[in-house]
């Protein structure tokens, strides 16, 4: 191990692995949807008249972070569309979260024409589920969103340090992975400060946080819940109505429980999740 390495100080490390995830994408590769996702001639029914967009976490690819809820959603006759965004050095998601909202403004526009809808479901993962918030907030996204549902978000940021596997990033040292959205995400941040200064959610979309109690990338993990009014505003702690689930933050989308509160979120007419929806436990 090098000096650079025992010199990086636990906040670095925190900073630099906010999200595990797969192997980094390599830059100018062909971008992968993944199955269900991005068919641009879908539109929207009656019973489903909102796309659905899936919007990954740091470091992760829609290939890999959608592959399960994604066909999910699509059985279940939605229209869905993922995107990749905020690469550096050849890896996802890990530009300034600010400059990723901006990614995903233009691929909101894109859904909204194509399909003919007023608005879209937003569906996130860790920084995806936080990410979208900036968008809604700051670039003018509340108009077009009916419902942000972010799936163990990191919505003010975590206090963790969480070392990334063997073998995820090729430079044992970080030196060449520059996550600008690592440092955004650290708890107290200068981007969480802003972010979070003109509260937790703005007039117009629902929201619904799905959380689990063995995340340990993203806590403590009520940290990712929101303020609100309970009409816009549902909390839910998965241990809460399925105690023995044992699903942490990395795979949380592949959770068919976390499955099961989306569609619910989803199918609502208006307003968030109901509180006192029961999924099936495994």
């Amino acid at each position: 191990m090098s000096l650079l390495t025992r010199a990086l100080s636990v906040a670095a490390v925190a900073a630099l692995t906010i999200s595990l995830a797969a192997a980094p994408a390599q830059a100018g590769v062909v971008e992968i949807s993944p199955p269900g996702a991005n068919d641009w001639s879908c539109k929207p029914t009656a019973e489903h008249p909102y796309p659905v967009i899936l919007v990954p976490g740091t470091f992760e690819s829609m290939e890999k972070n959608w592959s399960t809820l994604s066909p999910y959603l699509k059985s279940a006759g939605y229209c869905v569309f993922a995107l990749n965004y905020g690469e550096t050095n050849g890896v996802y998601a890990t530009a300034p979260v600010a400059e990723s909202a901006q990614e995903l403004a233009p691929f909101v526009e894109s859904v909204l024409a194509a399909t003919g809808a007023k608005k879209v479901n937003l569906v996130g993962h860790s920084q995806g589920g936080m990410m979208p918030r900036y968008y809604i907030g700051f670039l003018g996204g509340a108009k077009y969103v009916h419902q942000l549902i972010g799936v163990a978000p990191s919505n003010h940021g975590t206090e963790g340090v969480i070392v990334p596997p063997p073998g995820f990033v090729p430079d044992p040292d970080y030196t060449g992975l520059g996550c600008a959205a690592c440092a955004d995400q650290q708890a107290g941040s200068a981007f969480m400060e802003k972010l979070n200064s003109i509260g937790d959610t703005v007039a117009g979309p629902s929201y619904t946080v799905i959380s689990t109690v063995h995340d340990e990338v993203v806590i403590p993990y009520n940290s990712q819940f929101l303020n609100g009014p309970a009409r816009q505003v549902t909390n839910i702690t998965i241990q809460d109505k399925c105690p023995a689930d044992v699903f942490e933050h990395d795979q949380t989308p592949n959770d068919p429980v976390v499955h099961q509160f989306v569609a619910h979120a989803l199918g609502k007419v208006s307003g968030p999740a109901d509180p006192a929806y029961q999924p099936k436990c495994l």
